[in-house]
């Protein structure tokens, strides 16, 4: 079913505009974009995106009954990633409450295992005041993006990155130049981060990247 309007999939919306699955159009999500400005263009047949946005940036969104459901969300997400198209791809995450039980094994399956882009949000008004910031903000020339084809370059993972403890926008930065791809800082060990953000600073990434594993 995802394959009807390939061209869909690749389709970059204006500056300030976004284009959304119809499915949102009635949510409270959508009441937040457009109290931000934010123009929507919603479309039937995005497959499974829920929104893409001007700065070549798809985005599936996994609710809190997504995640406690079970295991379906993960045919959604590897349906996502092969779903064939050109923009970086992002998983917005609750992360509530109920769901927060769930979020490790969440966050191991898209960034460990599929090598996808992760942000836990705390709900509906939460991702639309991130989108609409994502929006805007392609609208300004981006000093950290690179020509290579590093994904921590890209704006996204640097605002996951600064979900860290203890992670601030500056060592955020200094982080991204260090390290090449998501993996590779996910995989750094403690020693190898200690001489960029010091001994506390290395304990926290390693921790927040491997807490998955404290139980095991």
């Amino acid at each position: 079913m995802e394959n009807k309007a390939p061209e869909l999939l690749n389709a970059v919306p204006p500056y300030g505009h976004m284009i959304c699955s119809d499915k949102w159009r009635n949510s409270s999500f959508i009441q937040g974009l457009k109290g931000g400005g934010v123009k929507i263009i919603f479309e039937t047949e995005l497959g499974v995106a829920d929104f893409l946005l001007p700065n070549k940036s798809s985005v599936l969104y996994l609710s809190e009954c997504d995640i406690i459901a079970g295991s379906s969300y993960k045919r959604k997400v590897v349906r996502y990633r092969n779903a064939g198209s050109s923009f970086q791809e992002l998983v917005l995450v609750e992360k509530t409450r109920l769901s927060e039980q769930y979020f490790p094994a969440v966050q191991k399956f898209v960034v460990f295992d599929l090598g996808l882009s992760l942000l836990p949000i705390s709900g509906q008004a939460d991702a639309s005041q991130l989108i609409t910031q994502m929006v805007h903000g392609e609208g300004r020339e981006n000093p950290f993006r690179r020509k290579s084809s590093s994904r921590l370059l890209d704006p996204l993972v640097l605002a996951l990155v600064q979900q860290i403890p203890g992670v601030g926008k500056v060592k955020a930065l200094v982080l991204l130049r260090h390290f090449s791809s998501i993996q590779q800082l996910c995989n750094a060990s403690p020693a190898e981060l200690e001489p960029i953000v010091g001994q506390a600073g290395a304990q926290q990434i390693h921790s927040f990247f491997h807490k998955h594993t404290a139980g095991t």
